[in-house]
């Protein structure tokens, strides 16, 4: 696939299926993230990854997380937490490692570093022919699962990463215009 084709139509599968990446895939995968922009050369990126009985320790932490948020919750929705990692053979989960304070390279700049390192994940993974969705949602915020996946206080969990072969097809993608997103100052 040639770079343009793939910046093109690149585009998230919601289903995916086993087996996860290989070694030589995940090689791949991480060397592209590596490229991300670094000003200064912090390398603010952290990666968890987690297949197998890892995704059922996610799943754990997840389950965790609904309990402290509601302490009343119902073993179904606690099993339903349980399973969300489950979505995908492999999620990996992209940490900005923030140095606080850094006199030239701002908070917001290191974060959206290791987000550009999710990205090299995500292209990398399409180019190869892999599937993949970049997940959030409340549990990567949650302060349950910080503190399981042990991130610092100045830390921010960017996303899951999930991956593994395309179990469907990707959904269209809509036509955009880039002149409708372009302020030109001449």
């Amino acid at each position: 696939m040639d770079a343009m084709t793939l910046l093109h139509e690149r585009s998230s599968m919601g289903k995916l299926a086993a087996p996860a990446p290989d070694r030589e895939q995940l090689d791949v995968l991480y060397r592209a993230a590596l490229r991300a922009p670094d000003h200064d050369d912090l390398t603010p990126w952290r990666f968890i990854e987690f297949s197998g009985e890892g995704l059922d320790r996610l799943g754990e932490l997840y389950a965790k997380a609904e309990q402290r948020l509601n302490p009343h919750i119902d073993d179904g929705h606690l099993d339903a937490a349980r399973k969300k990692p489950k979505r995908a053979p492999m999620i990996i989960a992209v940490i900005a490692k923030v140095t606080p304070d850094h006199p030239k390279v701002p908070r917001i700049e290191q974060v959206l570093s290791a987000g550009c390192a999710a990205h090299g994940i995500l292209l990398a993974a399409q180019a190869q022919g892999l599937g993949a969705m970049w997940r959030t949602g409340h549990y990567a915020f949650d302060p349950t699962v910080r503190e399981g996946l042990g991130l610092a206080d100045d830390d921010e969990l960017v996303g899951f990463l999930y991956l593994g072969q395309m179990g469907g097809r990707h959904k269209p993608l809509p036509e955009r215009d880039p002149e409708d997103f372009v302020e030109r100052w001449s």
